[in-house]
């Protein structure tokens, strides 16, 4: 029984960077480069982990328009990505790849990595875009959410003020019924009391 522990143990040894080290579907490994390059890849079909000893990564002549967060912070031995002839969009979701190559030694391989939308940005360097250049380009977004937002609100009181409007008039004709409910009860108390006056035996208290 010990003996076939030791070996279980020693087999995931074995298998565990196999499984780790998995090469990305769509995508070619050798040593540590793994080429992605003139695969099609868009935002949706993009790996969305590398091998942690990757050290090169070409995702050249593909379809990107963004990288997503966070998609490179964990490959502590990546060197190099190769990201020239993809259709960068330079809105909103350009910033992580911005922020990614501006803490690049070597920024003279990015040169070419440059924006293809929106227009006015296309061909410009996007490790040297300024803050302020993205979020320009953001701000249709921002305005179509605060749009959507204020007609939300709108909706909302809207639906609040005609449920209250429904209590009020729920209420109002509530407490008529219950005042003519109240009406009706004394008048039946009254005309009970009436009905027993009338009908109570008179006794004659002069009797011989």
């Amino acid at each position: 029984m010990e003996v076939r522990c030791w070996a279980q143990t020693l087999a995931m040894l074995v298998l565990l960077p196999l499984v780790v080290s998995r090469c990305p579907p769509l995508c070619r490994c050798s040593s540590n480069i793994v080429d992605c390059s003139s695969k099609d890849l868009t935002e949706q079909n993009l790996p969305s982990s590398f091998p942690p000893s990757t050290e090169v990564i070409q995702l050249n002549q593909n379809r990107l328009t963004a990288i997503p967060n966070g998609l490179f912070d964990n490959l502590r031995q990546l060197q190099r990505v190769q990201l020239q002839q993809n259709p960068w969009c330079c809105d909103c979701s350009v910033m992580y790849l911005r922020a990614w190559l501006q803490k690049q030694q070597e920024r003279a391989l990015y040169k070419d990595v440059v924006c293809a939308s929106p227009e006015k940005l296309r061909g410009r360097v996007i490790m040297y875009l300024t803050e302020d250049e993205i979020l320009s380009t953001c701000q249709y977004w921002y305005c179509n959410m605060a749009l959507i937002s204020q007609i939300c609100l709108f909706v909302f009181i809207a639906v609040q003020a005609i449920l209250l409007i429904f209590v009020i008039i729920f209420l109002r004709r509530f407490q008529k019924i219950a005042k003519e409910a109240r009406r009706t009860a004394k008048e039946l108390y009254q005309n009970a009391d009436n009905y027993t006056y009338d009908n109570y035996p008179a006794y004659n208290h002069g009797g011989t």
